[in-house]
């Protein structure tokens, strides 16, 4: 297993570095500059004040010294400053901006198993029955349904005609006046909104693997000869096909890691949320080039992490697999 792992980091590093190569290229062929976002509000700032602060920013260096020079700072965790006027540093940005980012993700991961795993057994072990049909429609409405426009809803809906729950930011004017209680029953009613409508999509998504998964799994001779033992069905279903029928969950919620870091820009921006997928979409705007490529490295960084933690859980999750014997 520990060789393995070593094997696995150890190909991850030139994978991360590939990574950032290509990315850094893109957004510096993208067209615009920082320099001229900076520029064009004073009627008087020419060529001189451009070259200035294009000299300021390290935008006049050719792109391949740009990229070691980043690169070296990377290294050492240091992902420069925000061209932004605020010039704050990076990783002071990210950080501000992770917990709510990490926050709502949890919420929605948890919210999302906590029903579409049951729902997939019981779709699984009643194939075709009232209940199989009625969650396939369900399911169907969820594939379908684009997201902003759910979101639109439920806040016209619960926002503006019925008044009872916010539909942007996470804090209400008055929270720092309420009492403890309340600034917590607040929050919660400012979550409530984005974490359905972020849980709605991939509670469709899940539930339809879990159930699929389960099928393939009761199928199996072994489960056959645990119920010819005299085994009881809920000793079957739950000890010896349950195991092994989470193996796809697993590597979804593997490949869902980065999503706890990079936030979702859709909803963030939708209801004015304050996490990383507004950082990220106002970075883009602004051509803050240190801020998208600092987002950009975790997110990859989570990636190759969130594929090495799935193929080590297999081993987990279904005895019969054990990562890193050969034979």
């Amino acid at each position: 297993m520990l060789n393995y792992l070593a094997k696995r980091l150890a190909l991850s590093i030139p994978l991360l570095l590939g990574i950032t190569i290509i990315s850094f290229v893109v957004i510096h062929l993208a067209p615009g500059e920082p320099v001229e976002l900076g520029t064009e509000l004073g009627p008087k700032s020419g060529a001189a004040a451009k070259q200035a602060l294009r000299q300021l920013y390290g935008l006049d260096k050719p792109l391949h010294v740009q990229y070691l020079t980043w690169l070296s700072r990377m290294v050492r965790l240091d992902f420069g400053r925000s061209f932004s006027p605020d010039g704050r540093l990076v990783i002071d940005k990210i950080a501000e901006r992770l917990p709510i980012t990490i926050l709502l993700n949890v919420l929605e991961l948890g919210l999302i198993l906590a029903v579409a795993v049951p729902i997939g057994i019981l779709s699984a072990t009643r194939q075709y029955s009232l209940f199989d049909k009625a969650t396939t429609v369900i399911v169907f409405v969820g594939f379908a349904t684009p997201d902003f426009w759910l979101a639109l809803l439920l806040m016209i809906l619960f926002g503006v005609h019925l008044g009872w729950l916010p539909i942007s930011g996470l804090r209400s004017l008055n929270y720092e006046y309420l009492p403890l209680w309340a600034q917590q029953w607040d929050l919660i009613r400012h979550l409530i909104l984005p974490v359905l409508v972020a849980a709605f999509g991939g509670l469709a998504g899940y539930s339809r693997y879990m159930r699929q998964s389960m099928l393939e799994v009761i199928r199996q001779d072994y489960i056959r000869t645990a119920r010819a033992k005299g085994l009881p069905e809920e000793k079957v279903l739950y000890k010896h096909a349950l195991r092994n029928a989470l193996l796809p969950v697993v590597t979804i919620l593997g490949l869902s890691v980065p999503g706890l870091i990079g936030g979702s820009v859709i909803f963030e921006t939708i209801f004015a949320i304050p996490g990383m997928g507004q950082l990220f979409v106002q970075s883009a705007f602004a051509r803050d080039y240190p801020v998208i490529m600092g987002i950009l490295v975790i997110g990859a960084v989570l990636t190759l992490l969130g594929n090495l933690l799935a193929d080590v859980s297999y081993s987990l999750v279904d005895p019969r697999i054990r990562v890193g014997r050969e034979g």
